[in-house]
């Protein structure tokens, strides 16, 4: 990323700073704006935004904060800002390609799956394409809740300092958006539930 078109100065540390963190974290935002947006140019858009304005107001990020907490609350702002002001959610297709942290090229949301059984791959596949099809049905709070908790693992804690509400409010964004992908993979693959993969 280079930041030659933006308008805001840095000093040569903070610069040097700047760049590596997103050297660094690149790679994990972009994975996460992958499965808020559901595609990859959308998650790109997304990406390079929040980064454009994390570096604006790099001057204001508090280092005690980990980088990717104050990161992800510009990230998951800007997506939410920008799913009022498109009024619905875009639906994409479950087939297209993202890199995963190693550079390798995979699936959205890929469940690493060790055994050789074919079976077990077939099934695991569908899982994974469930997921990310009931996701894109959630309202954008709940999809921004699910998916820093139970795709990105960060404790209640961490996600309402990201999205500013209290712990109240993500336990019950939580609570809800796990119910509503429930709900929806119920409904649209219902076969795993009569197979009894799931409850």
């Amino acid at each position: 990323m280079t930041h030659t078109a933006v308008a805001y100065s840095m000093d040569d540390r903070s610069q040097q700073e700047f760049d590596e963190l997103v050297y660094r974290y690149y790679q994990q935002a972009y994975n996460i704006a992958y499965r808020l947006t559901g595609n990859a140019a959308d998650a790109e858009d997304l990406v390079q935004e929040a980064f454009l304005r994390a570096y604006r107001f790099f001057d204001r990020y508090d280092r005690s904060m980990p980088f990717m907490n104050w990161f992800n609350r510009i990230l998951t702002n800007l997506y939410i800002d920008e799913y009022r002001r498109r009024g619905r959610l875009r639906t994409v297709s479950i087939d297209e390609v993202y890199s995963n942290e190693d550079g390798d090229e995979g699936t959205t949301m890929d469940i690493p799956d060790s055994a050789p059984d074919p079976l077990e791959r077939a099934l695991s596949n569908e899982y994974r394409e469930a997921i990310h099809e009931a996701l894109q049905h959630l309202s954008p709070e709940f999809r921004v809740a699910v998916v820093l908790a139970d795709l990105e693992g960060y404790s209640y804690e961490e996600i309402a300092e990201i999205t500013k509400t209290s712990i109240g409010t993500v336990r019950s964004r939580i609570h809800r958006g796990r119910k509503q992908l429930r709900d929806q993979i119920k409904k649209r693959h219902p076969n795993l539930f009569e197979r009894g993969d799931l409850k």
